[in-house]
């Protein structure tokens, strides 16, 4: 299916949702908002069609480096898979290198790619980490991810300001003292 027949499917959708909650969809304000819904729909979802694997790879070199390598603070959003709704934060990660490296700004390509599809925060995480795995073979990864979730804000319990973090962790990170050493690099 390409781009345009899923516009439309979209926007039709669209039009039967705003009826079932008893809005007009040909109302000046809602007039455009199918459309607009269902570029950004895709849009939000577009890491379905990439491969976070093959980006990775794009940019190894190899290289006699064998100490943590972080980069901190990635900043994402996604859309959480039960309710579609978003949740947001940031993403470290860190990978001990065995005899390659990856160009620094293919880490933060590869949290868009998965990012960019419906997602639950734990298993957001896992994919990162596995991700670097699998493309790497390094001697270990790890991943933290502190997120706010709009499912916790704006329905159900609805509390305010609380924030959700994840781990995971291969190869040498197991060792509760290369964790402690990652946790202190992402707090400082």
């Amino acid at each position: 299916m390409d781009r345009e027949e899923q516009i439309e499917i979209l926007k039709e959708t669209c039009v039967k949702n705003l009826e079932v909650i008893g809005e007009d969809p040909q109302r000046e304000g809602l007039a455009k908002t199918p459309e607009r819904m269902a570029r950004t729909f895709l849009e939000l979802t577009k890491g379905y069609s990439m491969d976070p694997v093959a980006t990775l790879k794009s940019a190894m070199f190899q290289e006699d480096y064998d100490q943590m390598v972080v980069v901190k603070d990635i900043e994402f959003y996604s859309l959480c898979e039960h309710h579609i709704l978003p949740f947001f934060g940031k993403v470290h990660v860190a990978y001990i290198p065995n005899g390659h490296i990856v160009g620094l700004s293919k880490i933060p390509r590869m949290v868009d790619i998965f990012s960019h599809r419906l997602q639950v925060q734990e298993h957001l995480t896992k994919q990162i980490c596995d991700c670097l795995q699998q493309a790497l073979n390094p001697l270990g990864a790890i991943v933290v991810i502190e997120a706010q979730h709009m499912c916790i804000q704006m329905r159900g319990i609805e509390k305010q300001g609380s924030t959700t973090t994840t781990m995971y962790y291969t190869g040498v990170f197991e060792n509760i003292e290369k964790r402690k050493e990652f946790l202190s690099l992402i707090r400082n």
